[in-house]
């Protein structure tokens, strides 16, 4: 064969905004990685596909049968906690929560106790471990055995009572890296994997998930969008810093109301999507989950220490009450820019080294995943 009428691959050209920038002269992501239709398919596999994603904290899973479902960028999944040899709980398995036959769910809500997984759709049935154990008629077909059939599974790992799973473990960075460093953050006080569950709150936002998640990353808006969350913390001594796989941001407490009483607020941004907001006494986790280009939903959970005193609960009562307000807060801003970024007039702006550094950490991790992957 002539040289010339060999086969090429198409070379992709990668645009030069995706270059790494240093802090003190970087800019933000371009607007197209927040408005174009087909980011939507390529942040999925490119990025939670390969990621560490929260699910459930152990608090919820404490049973056999007992089940957690969630959605990872648009896969169902299912956590369930198995049953052991003796009948006790097992291992905390998660799943598709997709059935093998026709697509049904296992589960359309979180769950106590159950005995199998069992699809609404057609009535086949699961065990506890993913296996099929009875589908409906399907006697008769020729070749055709309940044991072959399994739900897929997920890479698991249990952190500080936290149960995160990842859809393509090879691809997502490993667990130990991913999380290094928080414990000793945390210390030795911090029990967080003895906390109850207490609420879930969820909010659709019209932004794209990294438009919510870029907000989270800094203080710098908090003078300007959060007056009362302004009060609450020291904002002179706020202070952010990165890891390899996540960041963190802390600032002592103002308070003097007895909501939250003395000690630091410490909030955690763990790649891609999970944020874990941590104050005496209260764990407050949140995933963001994309629901489309433009549209996402972040869920809360809201643990506590196990109290049960009426002076507990009226804490936790005004806690939902103040996060209610932030987010509400944060949700009408966050809108407001993905409306900016996909109007055609914005082109990216300076960031501020010293209250957007992690935003920056952010933008270069996704300028990564973009750049490797000839976006």
């Amino acid at each position: 064969m002539n040289p010339a009428d060999t086969p090429t691959v198409p070379r992709v050209d990668v645009p030069d905004d995706l270059a790494p920038q240093a802090l003190d002269h970087a800019t933000a992501l371009p607007a197209r990685y927040y408005f174009e239709p087909r980011i939507v398919a390529a942040d999925r596999e490119l990025i939670f596909d390969r990621g560490w994603q929260l699910l459930a904290h152990v608090c919820q899973l404490r049973n056999p049968g007992d089940h957690v479902i969630g959605d990872f960028a648009g896969l169902p999944v299912i956590a369930v906690r198995g049953v052991d040899a003796n009948g006790g709980p097992g291992e905390i398995r998660v799943f598709h929560n997709v059935c093998r036959h026709r697509a049904g769910p296992l589960a359309q809500c979180d769950g106590l106790a159950a005995k199998s997984l069992r699809c609404r759709y057609h009535g086949w049935t699961y065990t506890l471990d993913g296996t099929l154990r009875s589908a409906p008629e399907m006697g008769t077909a020729p070749d055709f055995d309940v044991n072959d059939v399994k739900l897929p599974q997920l890479s698991v790992r249990v952190w500080q009572g936290m149960v995160f799973a990842a859809v393509d473990q090879a691809r997502a960075p490993d667990f130990d890296a991913f999380v290094q460093g928080i414990d000793e953050r945390l210390g030795a006080n911090r029990h967080l994997e003895r906390y109850g569950h207490h609420r879930r709150v969820g909010y659709d936002v019209a932004c794209n998930w990294k438009v919510y998640v870029d907000n989270y990353l800094e203080g710098y808006h908090v003078p300007h969008i959060h007056p009362g969350l302004n009060k609450l913390l020291d904002y002179r001594s706020y202070i952010t810093d990165t890891a390899l796989w996540y960041s963190y941001q802390f600032s002592p407490l103002e308070s003097g109301d007895g909501l939250y009483g003395d000690g630091d607020a410490l909030y955690y941004w763990m790649w891609p999507n999970t944020m874990l907001n941590i104050l005496p006494g209260r764990l407050q986790t949140n995933r963001v989950i994309p629901k489309g280009v433009d549209r996402c939903r972040v869920e809360f959970d809201f643990y506590y220490a196990v109290d049960e005193s009426e002076e507990a609960a009226a804490r936790r009562l005004a806690d939902l009450s103040f996060s209610d307000e932030v987010q509400f807060e944060d949700l009408t801003i966050c809108e407001d820019v993905q409306r900016g970024l996909s109007s055609g007039s914005y082109v990216p702006g300076r960031l501020n080294p010293l209250r957007e550094n992690a935003v920056h950490h952010f933008h270069e991790l996704l300028r990564k995943v973009y750049r490797e992957a000839g976006a």
